[in-house]
């Protein structure tokens, strides 16, 4: 599993936003140098999150993008769902196999039962649990705490000019 580059430039944008410290929105322009995609790209990954509620465009010449709700508020599950969809993991392909009717049936006769109930797929059950803890992990995290959590470990060197201190943070890999 791996989550796609739009994903990674969705929260690196959100960050940014986050950080603006002047109170005012962010053009394309600057998001986009700042974090080394193209307008047009970033543009598509923006509309997304305008459309689902995570980012407010502002028009006008001095126009550009600004969070529509608190970055604490902005979980990477959010973000995630919008970019990369809100489809299940896995999904068991052969629950209705031989191998599954068998399983049943064996685990029926080991309990005393003469008539197997449903099937359930244990591999199927693993990989829901783990995507449930992903969720749950991703849930927790947002873009107030990890913008937070940059903060308190990269203090060092700090300039907060313009996207210059993101791209000493971004240099330093701290982000």
């Amino acid at each position: 599993m791996q989550f796609s580059k739009s994903t990674d430039y969705a929260l690196h944008a959100l960050v940014h936003l986050a950080h603006s410290q002047r109170c005012i929105n962010v053009g394309i322009k600057e998001l986009s140098s700042t974090i080394g995609v193209s307008e047009s790209y970033l543009s598509k990954i923006m509309s997304k999150l305008r459309h689902d509620g995570i980012v407010r465009a502002v028009p006008g010449l001095n126009g550009g993008y600004e969070l529509a709700r608190p970055a604490d508020q902005i979980t990477f599950l959010d973000v995630i769902q919008v970019i990369e969809g809100r489809q299940q993991l896995f999904e068991c392909s052969h629950s209705s196999s031989r191998q599954h009717q068998l399983l049943a049936e064996e685990g029926a006769a080991r309990q005393g039962q003469q008539h197997p109930g449903k099937s359930e797929c244990w591999i199927e059950k693993v990989m829901v649990g783990a995507e449930q803890s992903l969720h749950q992990y991703l849930r927790e995290h947002t873009i107030r705490s990890v913008l937070d959590e940059s903060f308190k470990r990269c203090t060092h060197g700090e300039t907060r000019n313009k996207g210059l201190f993101f791209t000493q943070i971004k240099d330093i890999k701290c982000l």
